[in-house]
C-alpha cells in the first residue's frame, strides 16, 4: 500500500508542477471540485494547520484560481470557491494522472468495484480508530 501511495504522490506532484502548482495547491483545487468549502474544513481534510491553508489559498487567489466568499448562512465563515480557471486546472490535472487508470485497467469492472468497496471499508475502520 505504501509503495502504491508513494507512486501516486510522485505522479501527482509532477502533474501539479507541470501546471506551476505545488502538490498542496493541487490538492486544494481537487477538493473544491465538490463545491465551495470553509477554510477550516480544507485544513481538516488535508490534516494541516489553518494558517498553512491561508497561505495556499492566498497564492491560488493571486493566480485567479480561487476566490473567497462569505458563507451565506454564516457571514463570519469564509468559503473558498474555485473559479472557472481553477476548475479547468483541476480537471486538466485529474485528466493527466495516468497512474490510477493504468493499474486499474488490469482489473475488470467487478474487481474494480470490489477493490473500491474494500478500500472504503478500510478507510471507515481507520477513521473510527482515531
Amino acid at each position: 500500500m505504501a509503495a502504491l501511495v508513494g507512486v501516486f504522490h510522485k505522479e501527482y506532484d509532477v502533474a501539479a508542477a507541470a501546471r506551476s502548482l505545488t502538490g498542496a495547491q493541487a490538492k486544494v483545487l481537487a477538493l473544491l471540485r465538490r463545491g465551495p468549502l470553509p477554510m477550516r474544513q480544507i485544513a481538516q481534510t488535508l490534516a494541516c494547520e489553518p494558517s498553512n491553508i491561508t497561505g495556499i489559498v492566498d497564492r491560488l487567489e493571486g493566480r485567479g484560481l480561487v476566490e473567497r466568499q462569505a458563507d451565506p448562512e454564516d457571514r463570519r465563515v469564509k468559503l473558498v470557491v474555485a473559479t472557472e480557471p481553477g476548475r479547468s486546472a483541476a480537471a486538466e490535472l485529474r485528466a493527466s494522472l495516468g497512474f490510477a487508470r493504468e493499474p486499474l485497467a488490469a482489473l475488470d469492472s467487478e474487481e474494480r468495484a470490489q477493490l473500491r468497496d474494500l478500500l472504503r471499508r478500510m478507510l471507515v475502520q481507520a477513521r473510527h480508530q482515531d
